[in-house]
């Protein structure tokens, strides 16, 4: 199966969504089509054997719309995302569009309206109130600023479905069309003592007022999807690549892997590398989130985009392109803002048979004004139709939900918080559990070697660190790295075997090497020889310690500490405070496990777990019933972060758990998890909000627009406000999402 996102023109509601998703979903082939209505994409899921781009791109244009190619085919970024920059350059056309069109119809419905009340605007010249004038006036505007709005007739015509569209066509037809008859033929609407009313003002103003709402609403969209811009703006256009000793400025388009770049004070990181000369603070705030600089020096690895601030450093290329970290961002943050939230399907879902209802209401409202309504009743009955169908049009359902969807994980993109999709975002909220993997989380996961004991402390030092050389767990780079401090010459393992949460076996100068947990002594049938009473006093200061066996044999013991984040602390009070449990899960000795959790204040651990003990214990807690995040770091944290309902990954950890977490962490900081955690809540709520506007807002004034209250109080909806209150609806409904921008995390 493929994963890829489309492009789709000519959405305006809800109900748009629907169509789309049901003419991908009939596609024998498609597994899943979810359209986005705010960011215009369809992220479809499909066999390319089955299915076909031509296929897909038929079925969506035989329902009225038109599906486009990924981006990233028809263009090639520097980074080689998904081409925001040419969506972007579409959406600045159409926007241009349709400024021209709202200025045209502004212009046109202003000498429409004057022309319209020549009781009341007595010094307009009276050529302009001739009913013929009023008419080719209102031709551009009906026709040409109101052209797109005729999809919809096409919609309702060949297929039999309507969406906001048809509302908008059907009404302003209507006035329109009533007016052309009084215009041309009054005497058809005359006989029985009717007055032939002329209604050009309605359908131009109504027009014009729908394209303004929908032309703020597109300014309004654009600052709400302006994390990726932000993000793609942040990336360097030129580099120094060093060639032969020589400096050359390329473009950034041109670094491959393995080049080596200057980097001067001051200036972005071009690609993500290492450092191989120099020492410098480089300000990584613009992509993790972290607001202090980070010292780096030689070996330091660095990410591209980010700021020298000091020193002059010399750095060799390890990821270009679409590999680099701000490009995977870039592509996390627009797959999350593309996803769809459970709460936003149900809006989906009545939004659907929302438009529909409304026809049937609308002809209620016709057929009862016109039995029952006062004389004129034809008149009546007209004015009220197009009111309730233009006041129905369900915008704003479908806006409310990805609308703050987009605008929260852009937030959190800025918070160094990469929320993968909508579902994740929802359903962090609600988590009862945080499980935390101790190496690279609640610690650094840069430990040291503090102590090694028994017999040759360097010969020890030197077995252990030959044996490790081929091994990434963070203990083992501890070993290696102390050994080269102390300038010991290695050998390489003929053989090498890593023993998944115990340790690792190895053959060097033809000597069996063992290293690892006690437990992974005694199953390899190695004898206690004291060293266990010798690790007690060791682990209870919270010192990792392995054990060194050679042919059959223990030899030594290495004790390595990994110090505590500062941050770890204050993270796990700030979860406390939101009444979250807290667990700690370590392949660590129970000691050890108690003075780390003792530390930071977690008073539930489990100590010597494996990997799928880490994945069991999430599944424990899920049998009784409770939401669980999982917080890890490492290869061996994947089927943990996997099972659990949200996977919190470091971001500074491995790729594997990057990929199999729901959210990524960018700054390694757990405070994060709070940040996330209260963004969820906050964007939901926010959701929630615009729910119940964009709902509420058809409930009550539908009734209103239809004439409830003309028997009581006399009061009808103009079609005319009908329209305003429309296109308010939906900016109210993107202006309170803009507010999550100003959030600031508790």
């Amino acid at each position: 199966m493929e994963k890829k996102t489309f492009e789709i023109k000519g959405m305006h509601c809800a109900s748009c969504v629907r169509t789309i998703e049901g003419a991908l979903s009939r596609l024998p082939g498609v597994a899943k089509a979810s359209v986005n209505l705010a960011t215009e994409k369809a992220q479809v899921e499909f066999d390319p054997v089955r299915v076909t781009l031509e296929q897909m791109t038929k079925s969506v244009k035989d329902v009225g719309y038109d599906l486009r190619p990924p981006a990233a085919e028809k263009v090639n970024p520097p980074m080689g995302a998904s081409g925001h920059d040419h969506a972007s350059m579409l959406r600045e056309m159409e926007q241009a569009g349709m400024k021209r069109k709202l200025w045209t119809g502004i212009l046109l419905s202003v000498l429409i309206v004057l022309g319209s009340y020549p009781e009341y605007l007595t010094f307009i010249p009276k050529a302009l109130t001739d009913p013929f004038v009023l008419l080719l006036l209102t031709i551009p505007v009906q026709f040409w600023v109101g052209s797109t709005f005729y999809s919809g007739l096409k919609l309702l015509v060949r297929y039999r479905k309507a969406d906001m569209n048809t509302l908008v066509a059907v009404g302003t037809l209507a006035a329109f069309g009533y007016s052309v008859v009084a215009t041309l033929a009054p005497q058809f609407l005359t006989q029985g003592g009717m007055k032939a009313g002329l209604y050009y003002d309605t359908s131009a103003v109504i027009i014009t007022l729908i394209l303004l709402g929908r032309y703020l609403e597109s300014i309004a969209r654009k600052r709400a999807s302006e994390a990726i811009r932000k993000l793609l703006g942040l990336q360097a256009k030129i580099a120094h690549r060093v060639v032969d000793g020589k400096e050359e400025d390329v473009p950034i388009e041109e670094i491959k892997v393995g080049d080596i770049l200057r980097v001067r004070p001051g200036e972005k990181m071009p690609v993500d590398g290492h450092i191989i000369e120099g020492a410098s603070a480089i300000d990584e705030s613009l992509v993790t989130g972290e607001s202090l600089p980070v010292d780096k020096t030689v070996g330091d690895s660095v990410i591209g985009s980010t700021v020298n601030q000091q020193g002059a450093l010399t750095m060799k290329a390890s990821k270009v392109g679409s590999d680099t970290v701000l490009a995977q961002i870039v592509r996390l943050v627009e797959q999350a803002q593309g996803s769809k939230a459970p709460i936003q399907r149900l809006a989906d879902y009545i939004a659907s048979i929302f438009v529909p209802i409304v026809f049937v209401i609308a002809a209620l409202t016709f057929i009862v004004w016109m039995v029952f309504g006062p004389a004129p009743a034809f008149t009546f009955a007209l004015i009220n139709t197009v009111a309730v169908l233009i006041i129905a049009c369900p915008c704003a359902m479908g806006l409310a939900t990805p609308i703050a969807i987009i605008v929260g994980t852009g937030k959190g993109a800025e918070m160094g918080v990469l929320i993968k999709d909508a579902a994740a975002l929802e359903t962090a909220r609600k988590l009862k559990v945080i499980v935390f993997d101790k190496t690279g989380t609640i610690t650094r996961g840069k430990p040291a070697v503090t102590d090694v004991l028994d017999g040759d402390s360097d010969e020890i030092l030197r077995l252990a660190a030959s044996a490790e050389q081929r091994s990434e767990h963070p203990l083992a780079r501890a070993v290696v790295d102390a050994a080269r401090e102390r300038k010991l010459t290695l050998t390489d393992p003929s053989a090498f075997e890593a023993v998944t949460g115990a340790g690792i076996r190895a053959t060097v100068e033809g000597s069996p090497i063992l290293i690892g947990t006690r437990k992974l002594m005694l199953e390899s049938g190695i004898a206690d020889t004291g060293w266990d009473e010798k690790l007690k006093p060791l682990e209870e200061q919270g010192k990792t310690s392995i054990l060194v066996a050679r042919d059959g044999r223990v030899i030594g013991i290495i004790a390595i500490a990994d110090t505590i984040k500062e941050t770890s602390k204050d993270a796990v009070l700030r979860l406390k405070r939101r009444g979250l449990r807290l667990v700690m899960l370590t392949g660590d000795h129970e000691r050890v496990a108690r003075a780390i959790a003792g530390q930071v204040g977690i008073e539930e651990f489990h100590a010597e777990v494996l990997p799928a003990d880490k994945v069991q214990v999430i599944k424990d807690l899920q049998v009784m019933g409770l939401k669980v995040g999982m917080v890890g770091d490492g290869v061996n944290d994947a089927p943990a972060l996997a099972q659990s309902d949200v996977g919190f990954a470091i971001g500074t950890g491995s790729d594997i758990a990057m990929e199999a977490g729901d959210v990524t962490l960018m700054r390694g900081d757990l405070r994060a998890v709070a940040d996330a955690i209260s963004l969820s809540a906050a964007t939901i709520k926010n959701a929630k909000q615009n729910l119940v506007w964009a709902f509420g807002y058809n409930v009550v004034l539908i009734p209103v627009a239809a004439g409830v209250l003309y028997p009581l109080a006399g009061i009808l909806l103009n079609p005319i406000l009908a329209a305003a209150a429309m296109a308010f609806s939906s900016l109210s409904v993107v202006g309170n999402a803009l507010r999550l921008k100003k959030y600031r995390p508790r």
